[in-house]
C-alpha cells in the first residue's frame, strides 16, 4: 500500500511589545520673498536639530539615531481663480527622523517640536529591537512548522492512519501549490495613538499609547502518513 500524502499550510502569530518608536517631523516654509522663507526654514530646523541632539546618545539616551535633511528650496507660481497667473511662492523644506527608545522622552519632544513654527510632526512607527526581531522570528517560525504537524497529524487520524512524517517544508508557494499565491505574509507592525490629556491645572500633556506589534509566520509542508 502506497503512502498517504498530506499538504497543509502551518501558521502562527505572537504579540511583542513596541521597544523602538521612529517619529518624523517636517520643516515648511513658504511666502514670496526667497531669502526670509530660507530664512524661516533655517532657524526652524535648527530649533528641531537642537530638540534632538540636546538628548541624542546613541548608548544611554532616549535617542539611539536620527537623521535630516538639507534644506530644499524651489519657487511656484500659482493661478487664481480668473485664470491669471500670480507672483512666484517661495518654499523651504527640511525632514527629520528620529528613534526613540524613552517612549516619555518622545511625547516631550513631540510637545516641544509641535510648537515651533514652521514645523509638523508626522507620524510615529513603533518597532521592535533587532535582537527581539530575531528571537520572534525564530519562535513564530518554529510555531507554524509545529501547527504544520499538527493538522497534518489531525488529517491523517481522520483517515485512519498513523504517524505523519515531513518530506518536504517551503516558504509559501514554493512546494507547487498554486493555491499558496507564492507570497509570504509579512510582520505587521501596528501603530500607536497620540492623544493630549489634561492636568489637574488643565494643561494639556501629550500621552503616547504604543501598540503590541504581531510577528507572524506561515510555512507550506508536506508529510506521507501510513
Amino acid at each position: 500500500m502506497s503512502d498517504t500524502i498530506i499538504t497543509v499550510q502551518g501558521e502562527y502569530s505572537a504579540w511583542y511589545p513596541a521597544e523602538r518608536a521612529t517619529a518624523s517631523a517636517s520643516v515648511h516654509a513658504d511666502g514670496p520673498k526667497r531669502d526670509a522663507v530660507f530664512a524661516r526654514a533655517v532657524e526652524a530646523s535648527d530649533t528641531v536639530r537642537n530638540l534632538i541632539d540636546s538628548i541624542y546618545d546613541k548608548d544611554k539616551g532616549p535617542i539611539t539615531w536620527w537623521s535630516s535633511d538639507s534644506v530644499r528650496v524651489w519657487s511656484e507660481r500659482p493661478w487664481n481663480n480668473d485664470g491669471k497667473q500670480l507672483a512666484p511662492v517661495f518654499h523651504a523644506a527640511v525632514d527629520f527622523s528620529a528613534k526613540f527608545k524613552d517612549f516619555e522622552a518622545l511625547a516631550r519632544w513631540v510637545e516641544s517640536a509641535a510648537g515651533i513654527d514652521a514645523v509638523t510632526v508626522g507620524s510615529i512607527t513603533w518597532d521592535l529591537t533587532d535582537a527581539t526581531r530575531t528571537s520572534a522570528t525564530v519562535e513564530v517560525r518554529s510555531r507554524a512548522v509545529k501547527d504544520a504537524v499538527a493538522k497534518a497529524s489531525v488529517y491523517a487520524q481522520s483517515i485512519g492512519l498513523g504517524s505523519v512524517t515531513a518530506i518536504a517544508l517551503a516558504d509559501p508557494g514554493m512546494l507547487g501549490d498554486p493555491s499558496s499565491g507564492g507570497v509570504s505574509p509579512q510582520p505587521v507592525f501596528a501603530r500607536g495613538a497620540m492623544k493630549a490629556q489634561f492636568d489637574s491645572q488643565g494643561g494639556a500633556q501629550l500621552a503616547l499609547k504604543p501598540e503590541e506589534i504581531a510577528v507572524a509566520s506561515v510555512v507550506d509542508a508536506r508529510f506521507t502518513a501510513k
